[in-house]
């Protein structure tokens, strides 16, 4: 037994590390709409998000844990060693985008990740990946730009309301929507839950279940719930240590949101992850899906090219097309260096 505690506790430190910056990550998507319309305080975000993301992965993170579990790699694949440079890979690539104040998407990041080390030892399921996972990471993202834009264009126009502006002062008027405001924001967090706390738990999940044998293979469902239950507290923890900056840089620099677009922008992208996450168990991207529907108001309200000439909007696409490749490469180059040896 205690052989076996030594093989596990570095991945299942690197696992806590991974949700800890992810919760930093995450909280972004969840509370940007609701911090950038002021309806929240910035002191109660990383209790609500923690226990909303410990629902969403204990009631609808299951198919996406096996998909990452066992989906891309054989979970024989999964030694302390293999297991540990994943792990290790996205969280840098994710520590790094915190940093940077930019929200990043960990799915991805865990994906190529996952995939890197797949690849270096000649194990990568390329149907799931090239088939399933990638073209919903594109997809995705333009149905939020696109159900965005046709609200903003063509629907709302005709919806006379002071909803629409602005001006926060008319949140006094209309106590209800601070209400659907937040309950959106904590949906969000619960569609945060059923898609990325697999991204740390599955590994070490696969990993433990390698190490038992044939018993852990057997009863991988349950120990799949055991390291979530491990590692989904640790999102709260990420969101107070990291999560103010990338909540400030969503919520407040690509576009000013009225409370009523907040709660529609946070409405679609969560629909959509959890969605993902239901029926194919597709890890995505809701940092992007986020932003997307953002980019469709700023374009509506500042036009194409103010929009993408905004230093936060490309800061945004330079990171996210870095960090899933930079984990991709490094898992790879370690895996491989070390296959060498």
């Amino acid at each position: 037994m205690s052989e076996l505690l030594n093989h596990l506790t570095l991945p299942f430190l690197l696992a806590m590390f991974l949700a800890i910056t992810m919760g930093g990550s995450g909280t972004a998507p969840s509370f940007s709409a609701a911090y950038g319309a002021s309806v929240i305080k910035r002191s109660l975000i990383p209790g609500l998000f923690g226990v909303m993301v410990l629902l969403g992965a204990l009631i609808a993170g299951k198919k996406v844990s096996l998909t990452l579990g066992l989906g891309l790699l054989e979970q024989s694949y999964f030694t302390p060693f293999n297991t540990s440079v994943i792990l290790l890979s996205v969280a840098l690539s994710l520590l790094v985008a915190n940093l940077l104040g930019v929200p990043q998407s960990t799915s991805q990041s865990t994906v190529l990740s996952i995939s890197g080390a797949a690849l270096a030892l000649d194990g990568l399921n390329t149907d799931t990946l090239f088939y399933e996972i990638i073209p919903t990471w594109f997809i995705l993202p333009l149905v939020a730009f696109g159900l965005m834009w046709v609200l903003i264009q063509w629907v709302f126009p005709l919806i006379k309301s002071k909803l629409l502006t602005e001006d926060y002062s008319h949140l006094q008027e209309h106590k209800g929507l601070k209400f659907v405001l937040i309950a959106a924001s904590l949906y969000v967090a619960f569609s945060i839950g059923s898609n990325n706390v697999a991204n740390a738990a599955a590994p070490i999940a696969s990993l433990t279940a390698n190490e038992l044998g044939p018993v852990g293979t057997e009863n991988f469902l349950p120990i799949t719930i055991l390291s979530v239950l491990i590692v989904a507290p640790c999102f709260a923890i990420g969101s107070s240590l990291l999560g103010h900056q990338v909540t400030e840089t969503t919520g407040k620099e690509i576009v000013e949101v009225s409370p009523f677009y907040a709660t529609i922008i946070a409405l679609i992208v969560a629909s959509l992850l959890l969605l993902a996450s239901a029926l194919k168990g597709i890890p995505t991207s809701l940092v992007q899906l986020n932003g997307a529907a953002f980019i469709a108001l700023s374009i509506r309200k500042n036009g194409f090219k103010p929009t993408f000439q905004n230093k936060t909007v490309r800061r945004f696409f330079a990171v996210w097309a870095v960090a899933p490749l930079a984990a991709f490469v490094m898992t790879y180059g370690l895996i491989r260096l070390a296959e060498g040896f």
